[in-house]
């Protein structure tokens, strides 16, 4: 079982097991928000409920240049598994700006497309195929992308991560 920790500014910070949760709450570095009444931990010394949703005592910093490394999982998931040039099911990745002309591994730069459109491209430019993107390429945002975990959220986790 996993449970989401909040900052004190009841913003998501991470993931973590329910034992470590538990350790957190047992230190006193932070407070059960949610749990699960019907699996609890025993010890020698009683029960505690399952940790689901805790918030930290005290608030932490979180540089904002916490980056978002670019990888062929994370593409896919941005453009919702859609070619980024004829909107079908894609299945691999592509550089708009081919590697052989200088483009790079980059957000800006790589698009989800499906392995017609990316066999038929090859190492030209949309604009030499005559083709349009259907969105442009751009790093992914918001809580669910600088959260690892948040991706499988657990129902009771709804009311304290914002929508996607």
């Amino acid at each position: 079982m996993r449970t989401l920790v909040l900052n004190a500014g009841f913003e998501p910070l991470a993931v973590v097991s329910f034992k470590r949760a538990l350790v957190l709450v047992m230190n006193q570095k932070a407070t059960i928000i949610a749990a699960d009444a019907g699996h609890p931990v025993w010890s020698a010394s009683g029960s505690y409920a399952r940790p689901s949703v805790i918030l930290l005592t005290r608030y932490v910093r979180i540089p904002n240049s916490r980056l978002i490394p670019v990888s062929r999982r994370g593409v896919l998931r941005r453009d919702g598994q859609r070619c980024g040039y004829c909107g079908g099911a894609a299945n691999t990745i592509d550089h708009v700006l081919p590697r052989s002309r200088g483009g790079a591994d980059s957000w800006e730069n790589l698009v989800a497309c499906c392995l017609r459109c990316n066999n038929m491209k090859g190492d030209r430019t949309p604009a030499e195929m005559n083709w349009t993107l259907r969105v442009r390429p751009k790093p992914p945002h918001g809580t669910a992308w600088l959260v690892r975990g948040v991706e499988r959220a657990e129902a009771e986790w709804d009311e304290f991560l914002p929508a996607a």
